[in-house]
């Protein structure tokens, strides 16, 4: 099984994923990260993504989880929501990618980005400020690596000439990121942009803007995926969408006003109602964070809100 392309998701329609849950979630629910990603697929979705934490928070290194979940899993593509390949050199990054594509069975997606604040950047010697130049040599060294191109290397630091992994297919990259810097590296380097708990209208003022840019650089426009937040059902429990609202104003230093339109709750009909505002903005992908309840039967909502989208 390989990556999930555009070409099976029907114009209007929708591909729903699951962002799999933190490591809190799964200490409460008795919930393995790789039960968690063969619910998912069992379920029906078709993408499940793993998140680094939050910069502060304890976190499993990005490439073994998801070369976990790529191992317990057998057709669901498989998303690294903000992988950042500057963090290490070009050489050492294909060789990690590579070998994610092999566990992965050509289902590995790639989201990159440039989050995890200075502390993390400083320890792995890349200055803050150069985080994003490293960010874009590495993407364009990226696809001849994996080829097996021994093309010379950029001199900044110096290396030897790298032992080169097997050519192995190059992942799409989705480019993480709200910013006017992230939607032009997208339209420059990336196959798809991720922006993430952006409302319907500003995703589609952004996606013009996305095409747009890529017509200059002479690519074909990215494809657009959102990253939300929800809870699905009728139980007085969960917490509603003003609710969600409030915590993600709260959490962003912002008013709830900004995020009225993000949080996806209610039935699974009103839930899919609500995504549906997105295929007017472009969208093809929807990744939803739970935020409430059971996650396994959050997931499993989440699949006949997928089926009222197909």
């Amino acid at each position: 099984m390989t990556f999930f392309p555009d070409a099976a998701i029907p114009p209007g329609r929708l591909a729903v994923g699951v962002v799999l849950p933190s490591p809190a979630v799964r200490r409460e629910q008795k919930l393995p990260l790789t039960e968690a990603a063969r619910h998912a697929e069992r379920a029906g979705l078709d993408l499940v993504a793993h998140r680094d934490a939050p910069a502060g928070e304890p976190s499993l290194d990005p490439a073994v989880a998801v070369a976990a979940v790529a191992a317990a899993t057998d057709h669901i593509t498989v998303v690294s929501t903000a992988y950042a390949p500057a963090l290490q050199s070009p050489p050492r990054a294909a060789e990690q990618i590579a070998s994610l594509q092999y566990v992965a069975d050509g289902r590995l997606v790639l989201g990159v980005g440039m989050g995890g604040g200075r502390a993390r950047w400083t320890a792995a010697g890349v200055p803050y400020e150069e985080r994003g130049r490293r960010t874009d040599a590495t993407l364009r060294l990226l696809p001849r690596l994996l080829a097996g191109n021994r093309d010379p290397l950029p001199p900044d630091p110096p290396a030897p000439t790298p032992e080169l992994p097997p050519a192995a297919p190059m992942p799409p990259i989705w480019i993480s990121g709200n910013t006017r810097s992230a939607i032009r590296r997208a339209a420059r380097l990336g196959d798809g942009w991720y922006p993430t708990l952006a409302p319907p209208t500003e995703v589609a003022a952004s996606t013009v803007h996305l095409a747009e840019l890529a017509a200059a650089f002479a690519r074909p426009a990215p494809t657009v995926i959102v990253g939300t937040i929800g809870a699905l059902g009728t139980s007085p429990d969960l917490p509603t969408r003003p609710d969600l609202a409030r915590d993600l104003a709260k959490a962003n230093g912002t008013t709830s006003e900004r995020y009225a339109e993000v949080p996806v709750t209610g039935s699974t009909r009103e839930a899919a109602e609500h995504l549906h505002n997105y295929c007017g903005a472009g969208v093809s992908r929807v990744l939803m964070t739970v935020a409430g309840g059971d996650w396994r039967h959050q997931v499993e909502l989440l699949a006949e809100v997928r089926e009222l989208l197909r």
